[in-house]
């Protein structure tokens, strides 16, 4: 069992879901049907490898387990990331000026692995760097270095044929994002290649937005849920531990990415680690607590 899948059902619900009877009776409970588990989201946190340095990655990483992360979401500096906000676009252009690129992430990684073998890590970024590598280079690579998982924005599942194959049998979980505009035949289309997580970006726009809808959350979870049993996580608008709560309450996972990513760019670069588990702690509890109290 890959580590994603592992992490998953570690977490699946330990009792008959309070959210419903089944699809299409109110709330959909979760995919991950009943057992002996934790019966809780999956926390995801993201940052930028490379940002505030190099060097600070994979201190940040490692704190971020200590705060409660489930799953560590590791982004790929680029030069254009189109689908960020500017909070992640800075972090972006912090590391690219230290010259950080995909080996080096993938450096990152295997240094991560040292110490957490139990932890997973997706790769989220664009088709670009990940090209100019190579698949036939980079498949083997990422697996080495242990990677679990990648997500590349830029890659409809439409377009991922090649990339598809190249992992083919790799361990590697080829993660896709569905949007509040997907429909139907999108996604099934994506339910037939993903695995490990599927990524609903719940708002219209880029990273960092607000004013998150849940009610609108819940319903699109459900559409996709009628469709397959992967995980469903949800990213972007999630900037405070209530939001958070009440996303974690109908999805699989929560993925939390600027706010870290700006806790991280607002003080010393020594500090980052602190930091950036000091704001996850936060999510943590909140989640935590909103279950206690379900």
């Amino acid at each position: 069992m890959s580590r994603i899948a592992a992490t998953f059902e570690k977490l699946r619900d330990k009792s008959p879901s309070p959210l419903g009877k089944g699809r299409g009776e109110g709330k959909s409970p979760s995919p991950l049907g009943e057992g002996r588990g934790e019966g809780r989201a999956a926390l995801i946190p993201f940052i930028t490898a490379g940002d505030p340095s190099p060097a600070q990655t994979v201190s940040v990483m490692h704190s971020l387990v200590k705060a409660g992360a489930d799953v560590i979401e590791l982004g790929v500096p680029f030069s254009d990331p189109m689908a960020d906000g500017p909070v992640i676009q800075r972090s972006s252009e912090r590391a690219l000026k230290h010259g950080v690129g995909l080996k080096d992430v993938l450096a990152m990684v295997k240094e991560f692995r040292a110490k957490d073998d139990t932890t997973p890590v997706v790769l989220m970024g664009y088709a670009n760097p990940v090209e100019h590598m190579g698949f036939s280079a980079f498949v083997p690579a990422a697996r080495a270095a242990g990677v679990d998982g990648v997500l590349i924005v830029d890659y409809p599942p439409e377009e991922s044929g090649d990339w598809l194959a190249a992992i083919e049998g790799s361990g590697i979980d080829p993660i896709f994002l569905l949007s509040p505009t997907s429909t139907d035949a999108r996604i099934d289309r994506v339910a037939k290649v993903a695995k490990g997580y599927i990524y609903y970006v719940s708002l219209k726009g880029v990273t960092g937005a607000s004013h998150i809808d849940t009610g609108d959350v819940e319903a699109m979870i459900r559409r996709i849920r009628a469709r397959t049993k992967v995980p469903v996580g949800v990213g972007f608008g999630i900037r405070d531990g209530a939001t958070a709560a009440r996303v974690g309450s109908v999805a699989d996972a929560v993925v939390i990415g600027s706010r870290i990513v700006q806790e991280i760019a607002e003080g010393p670069v020594e500090g980052a680690a602190e930091r950036a588990g000091r704001v996850l702690r936060e999510f943590r509890n909140a989640m935590d607590g909103a279950k206690a109290t379900a």
